[in-house]
Order: C-alpha cells, then structure tokens, then sequence
C-alpha cells in the first residue's frame, strides 16, 4: 500500500492586509453598539488539486477568526460535460473538521469511513476527521454529465482540544436543515447558529455561525452578534459598505474587533456575502498541512497514525 505525500504547511499559508476605500456619500445608518473593524485582507489565489481557489486566511489571524482556521473560495469555474472531473485527491485530516457549501453546481465526496456520495447546490457537508480519516473531493456527477458552474466554500472549523481524537465522522445537511429569513431587501440562510427567529439543525462541537446573505438595492441590515465572539464578513459579489464608510470590494474578507454587538452593512447595487464567527477557542495551535492539533507531540501522532494506515487506505478511497 503507496502512502502519498503531503506538505507540510501546504495548508497554511499567510495573508496580507488590503487597502480599502471611503464611501462618500454614505447610505449607511448607524446603529448603536456596532462592531468596529479590526482588518481588511484579500485574498490570494492558489490552486488545490486541480481546484482554483481564492484563500483567504489559513491558519492566521486567529484571534479574529477562530474557532474558524481556514477559508478557501472555490470557483466559478466551468466544467465542460465529459471532461476530467476538478480534483482534489485522497489525502488526511486530523483534528479539524472542514465544511463544504456548495452555491453551484455538484460535487463528489469519498472517505476512509465508507461514505460515498453527491452533492448538489445548497447542500453543506462536514468532515468531523477527529482522530483521522481520509477523503477525496472532486466535481460531481451532474456536472460530469451537463457540464456547468461549480463554485463554492470549503470552510475549516477547528476542533476544540477535549474533542481532538474523538471518532472521525460525515454529515450532509440539505436546505432544509437551514431556516432563511426573506423580506423585500434581503435573504439570509442561516447555514450554523441562529439569527433572530431563524436557526440551523446542523450540531456543532463549539458555537458558531455562518450565514449566506443576499442584499437589494439599497438595502440596510444590522447583524446581531454575541459581543465575545469573533466575526468576519466576505464580499462574495456586488459592493457593500461598512462600519465607518469603509466599502469593502468582492473577494476581500472583513474582520472585526470584539467588545459590541452589532454588524452595520449596506449595499446600494445588491452584494452577496458570507458572515460567520463564533466563540473563540484561545487555544493553541499547531498545524501541519491538514492536521490541526494543540502540541507538536500530537501532530506527530498524527503522521504516525497516518503512516501505520490507522486513518484508512487513500487507495481505496481515490
């Protein structure tokens, strides 16, 4: 049995601070108790298998993003019917739990715990690798077949260190997991937490949120947060402004400071955008490629678990 290679910190990888423009005439209301803005970063682009994606943060800046680790942005990027699937091959984790969204088109998960499955727009999968385990991620069946769009999110939540070396396990959640709050100037679909009267059914191992949000013309909302948890904001598509009539530009990521309650967005042309955060974990982390763990000692379990087949066979699951 080959085990494959991976490298280390070929997840990790750093982020730089963008600059940022003023709204001059600004559309914005201003609530009281509005979270202040800490930073504004791009993003970078790198490709993962054979997977384009825009990064924006891996690994840093966790004291304004945790329990969250890392956010990778994949797509759109077209698939012509019948060609080679995009691919990310058989590879481990451990000790973190990445989340996938899809906005478009489908996608195929295999794994060492003998999941095999489709997903398709809307649909949100977990990967809890606890201990360790294996999976492969490529463009799915539908897309194979018809060709089309696939553009979406794989999101790492880091695992709280009492939860580290628990069982690994999979889940798919379809839309139907996830309340949406619709009026005549915006959507929200409230992926993990809850927002006002809305919630998710999705567990977790620690608070978190995660809301994909669409905005009208015009539209001004206000997010309620808890004032001890981490949030951050990313620009999808359109224009939105911000905190202070900062206007933050599509594919740059927002993070906010802790200490008050309230999100301020408007958008005067529309904007789609995720916003997420949650309870920061203050834990220490060390990471090697796609094992997060709290000491150098665990991680070195890890590449010995990994190595002696205890996270699985990657060639069974390729």
């Amino acid at each position: 049995m080959k085990r494959r290679e991976f490298i280390k910190g070929s997840a990790i990888l750093g982020m730089t601070a963008a600059n940022s423009s003023l709204v001059t005439n600004s559309g914005m209301y201003h609530a009281s108790a509005k979270r202040k803005i800490y930073r504004i970063l791009d993003t970078s682009k790198v490709n993962v298998g054979t997977l384009p994606v825009l990064r924006a943060f891996a690994g840093n800046q966790l004291d304004h993003v945790s329990p969250y680790v890392l956010f990778d942005e994949f797509g759109p990027v077209n698939v012509e019917a019948g060609n080679d699937p995009l691919r990310v091959d058989a590879h481990p984790h451990a000790g973190v739990t990445p989340t996938t969204y899809l906005l478009e088109g489908s996608g195929h998960h295999k794994d060492s715990l003998n999941y095999d499955f489709q997903i398709s727009k809307g649909d949100f999968m977990l990967f809890s690798s606890g201990r360790g385990a294996i999976h492969m991620e490529e463009s799915g069946k539908q897309l194979f077949e018809e060709g089309g769009i696939q553009h979406g999110f794989q999101i790492w939540l880091n695992t709280p260190a009492k939860y580290k070396f628990i069982a690994p396990s999979t889940t798919i959640h379809r839309t139907s997991d996830m309340d949406t709050i619709e009026t005549d100037k915006y959507w929200i679909r409230v992926v993990l937490g809850e927002l006002l009267e809305a919630k998710s059914n999705i567990d977790l191992l620690s608070p978190a949120f995660y809301y994909h949000v669409k905005m009208q013309d015009d539209a001004r909302l206000d997010i309620p947060t808890e004032a001890t948890h981490n949030a951050f904001i990313y620009l999808i598509k359109g224009e939105l402004e911000l905190e202070g009539g900062r206007k933050l530009q599509p594919h740059q990521v927002c993070l906010y400071q802790r200490g008050e309650s309230i999100i301020n967005l408007y958008s005067e042309s529309g904007a789609e955008l995720l916003v997420l955060g949650g309870q920061p974990l203050n834990e220490t982390v060390y990471s090697y490629g796609p094992f997060v763990m709290n000491n150098e000692a665990q991680i070195h379990q890890c590449i010995r678990n990994y190595r002696a087949g205890l996270m699985g066979n990657p060639d069974l699951v390729n």
